[in-house]
C-alpha cells in the first residue's frame, strides 16, 4: 500500500472512561462508555467514533463513484449503525448497518453504486470478512 495519509491519537484515562486526542488536537474529547453498558453516557464512545468515520469515508466512495459514472449523487447521505456485542469466545465483537440515500438516483442504480463504493471504501475493505456489514438503500 502506498500511503497517502496517516492519523494519529492517543486514548488515554480508563479507556472508554478516559479522554482521546488526536495528535493535531483538531480531535479533543472525553470518553464515556454508554448508558445502555453502564457507563455515564457523558462522552462519546469508540462505537460513535466509528460510526462518523465509516459513514464519512462510505460516503466519499460513494461520491467519487457517483462522479467517475457521472451519477447525481448531490442530496445524498449514509446513516451508520454500530454494534457491540459479546462473542462467543468472551471477547467482544461488532457489526455495522450502512444506510444510503441517493434522493436523485433510481433504486436499481442506487443499489449498485452503493455496491461500488463499499468497493473501494477503505472502512470497507478493512472490515470485508471481519464484521458483518449490511447495506440499505432507502428511496427518499
Amino acid at each position: 500500500m502506498k500511503t497517502l495519509y496517516t492519523a494519529e491519537a492517543l486514548a488515554t484515562g480508563e479507556g472508554r472512561d478516559g479522554h482521546g486526542r488526536t495528535a493535531d488536537g483538531t480531535l479533543d474529547l472525553d470518553l464515556a462508555a454508554p448508558k445502555e453498558m453502564g457507563g455515564s453516557g457523558k462522552g462519546t464512545n469508540p462505537e460513535q467514533l466509528f460510526a462518523v468515520g465509516y459513514a464519512a469515508c462510505f460516503h466519499s466512495a460513494l461520491r467519487l463513484i457517483g462522479r467517475q459514472d457521472k451519477i447525481d449523487v448531490s442530496d445524498s447521505s449514509v446513516g451508520a449503525r454500530v454494534s457491540l456485542g459479546a462473542l462467543d469466545n468472551g471477547g467482544f465483537g461488532l457489526a455495522v448497518e450502512l444506510e444510503v440515500t441517493l434522493p436523485n438516483v433510481d433504486h436499481e442504480t442506487a443499489k449498485q453504486l452503493t455496491e461500488k463504493a463499499h468497493q473501494v471504501c477503505p472502512y470497507s475493505n478493512a472490515t470485508r470478512g471481519n464484521i458483518e456489514v449490511a447495506l440499505s438503500v432507502t428511496d427518499d
